[in-house]
Order: C-alpha cells, then sequence, then structure tokens
C-alpha cells in the first residue's frame, strides 16, 4: 500500500488478460433498443465498446422479456452488461438523502427488507440472461461475496462497485477487493497521483470517468486519456455525457429517443478518445472485441 499519493505517477505494469490498456464503458443504456443503436454506431465508427450500464431506472421495472432481449443482444455482439438491481435505493419513505445534509451520507440500502428486494431482484436479472450487477453498497457486496463462498450465488458474474460509493484512496478499494468486487468505480474529479496511488493498491480494473454527468460536474478528461491508461491501466473508460446521473433523466419518464441519440454521441467520443490515444502513446493498446474474461449475458434459448 502506497504512503502517498504516486506524484511520480509511474506507468502500470498490469493489462486485460487480452493485453489491452484500457476499454470503454457506456453508461444509462437503458432498454434493448438503445443498446442496439449503440452496437450499430460501434460498427459505423469501428470502435469496441466492452461493456455498458443498464436499468439505471431499477431491474424491477423491466419484464422478463426485455431483459432476455437485451441479454441476447449483447450476447451477440460480446458485450458485457452491468444491471441495476432492485427497487433502486430511496424508492421508500425515507426522504433524508435529497435534502442538502442527507445526501452527504452513506450511500446503503434501507434496512434488511430492502437489501431482500435487491438480492431477489439479482437472482431474476439472472435467470433471464444477464451475467454483471452493479452495486452501490459494500454490505450487499459482502453479503454476495459470502452467499458465493456458501454455494448460494452463481460465480459466473461480475460485481461492480458503483460511483456512488467511489472509494477514493488505496485502503477503501483495497477493502471493495477483499469483499469480491470484480471492479471499482472511483471518483470523477481525482488527481493523476491518486489514480496511481490507487492502481498500486489493487489488481482490480478501475473504473474511470472521462466524461462525467452534469450533476457529477460535467467533468471532460479526453486529454488525460493516454496518461490516465499509462498510469492505471487495466482500466475501464466510463463515458456518461447524461444530465444527470439518477434522478431526472435515468427515470421511466425519459424516452427511448433522448436515449438513443445520447448512445451514438457516447460512442462517437469513445471513437474520439481511442484517436488521441493513438497520436499520443501508439504503444498503448485498446480494446478487442468478445474479450474472454468478460462475462456476457446469456442468448436466450
Amino acid at each position: 500500500m502506497p504512503g502517498e499519493d504516486r506524484h511520480d505517477i509511474p506507468s502500470s505494469e498490469r493489462r486485460f488478460p487480452d493485453g489491452s490498456w484500457y476499454r470503454y464503458e457506456l453508461s444509462a443504456i437503458e432498454h434493448a433498443d438503445v443498446l442496439e443503436a449503440a452496437v450499430d454506431e460501434a460498427e459505423r465508427r469501428k470502435t469496441v465498446i466492452s461493456r455498458v450500464n443498464a436499468f439505471f431506472q431499477g431491474g424491477i421495472l423491466y419484464d422478463a422479456g426485455e431483459i432476455r432481449a437485451y441479454s441476447q443482444i449483447a450476447a451477440e455482439n460480446g458485450i458485457e452488461v452491468l444491471a441495476c438491481p432492485g427497487p433502486r435505493l430511496w424508492w421508500d419513505v425515507g426522504r433524508q438523502n435529497v435534502t442538502s445534509e442527507g445526501g452527504r451520507c452513506g450511500v446503503y440500502s434501507r434496512g434488511s427488507n430492502e437489501v431482500r428486494k435487491v438480492v431477489a431482484d439479482i437472482m431474476r436479472l439472472y435467470e433471464n440472461g444477464m451475467r454483471g450487477f452493479l452495486l452501490v453498497d459494500d454490505g450487499l457486496l459482502d453479503l454476495l461475496h459470502t452467499m458465493q463462498e456458501q454455494g448460494n450465488f452463481p460465480r459466473d458474474v461480475t460485481l461492480k462497485v458503483s460511483a456512488s460509493s467511489s472509494p477514493n484512496h488505496g485502503y477503501a478499494v483495497r477493502l471493495m477487493e477483499k469483499l469480491g468486487a470484480s471492479s471499482v468505480n472511483p471518483g470523477g474529479d481525482l488527481t493523476l497521483p491518486i489514480m496511481a496511488g490507487l492502481r498500486q493498491s489493487t489488481s482490480l480494473p478501475l473504473d474511470i470517468f472521462l466524461l462525467t454527468p452534469l450533476s457529477l460536474g460535467g467533468i471532460n478528461r479526453f486529454y488525460d486519456a493516454p496518461e490516465i491508461a499509462r498510469i492505471a491501466s487495466p482500466v475501464y473508460f466510463r463515458i456518461d455525457p447524461a444530465p444527470e446521473l439518477t434522478y431526472g433523466f435515468n427515470q421511466p419518464w425519459a424516452s427511448d429517443a433522448q436515449y438513443i441519440q445520447l448512445a451514438r454521441k457516447k460512442v462517437k467520443y469513445a471513437q474520439i478518445i481511442d484517436e488521441l490515444i493513438s497520436e499520443n502513446d501508439a504503444k498503448i493498446k485498446g480494446p478487442v472485441k468478445f474479450a474472454s474474461d468478460l462475462n456476457i449475458p446469456v442468448r436466450d434459448k
């Protein structure tokens, strides 16, 4: 563990199993038709999308047919899907989180009943083909990992720790790794020395925002991409130009047309980032399709 941030920003020696330094993760690819649009745009721009976040509205709002249709498209195109289970946080009687002080408090499910609902929805998503899940609660992560060790939860899954948790120092990242995380998403505003310290602390892929929603500051780090790939590899570059991460846009009343328009822009931004990396550090290897270590959804039989 580093005793301080790595201001010497050393190069990472770690890579994804296929040798790539970085991959792309697109957020809020909510429906099957939105995923189809992203796939179409990626083929047109010759850009590889390795994984997407889906169902930000909450998995319980999608019927089994919708989930299976999404799984089918992802499986056919070698894309890992991180599904957001549950009724999402705070859809019960709790209102503390929407206050100025409450918004600074920990992001956890409220009570054992809410945890039970989230686990039940994860199993529902799994049964309909999903093999990756986005978790905001390290207690839930620990529970699922314990269930795996007991043989009560599948192991062929990806468990990502959300940016809502934002483990921003090496000790927090190491804890998430011990609890069974597959990758972690620190805050989008970390300096390069802090990222280098995180890489020294863990072997897990780091999920780094290159574009954050306006509700997280609207940060654009495209020009940092070559350096981030160098010091933080293996890294998922997360591209999320949405107005808001959870409230407002990522809700049932948002239209598919809005999601499709943004999905195509996210792929365009990935192409731009590819070009910047190639121009500035040609030895950095980008993503490849159908990477063997991805937990790709299961095709509908």
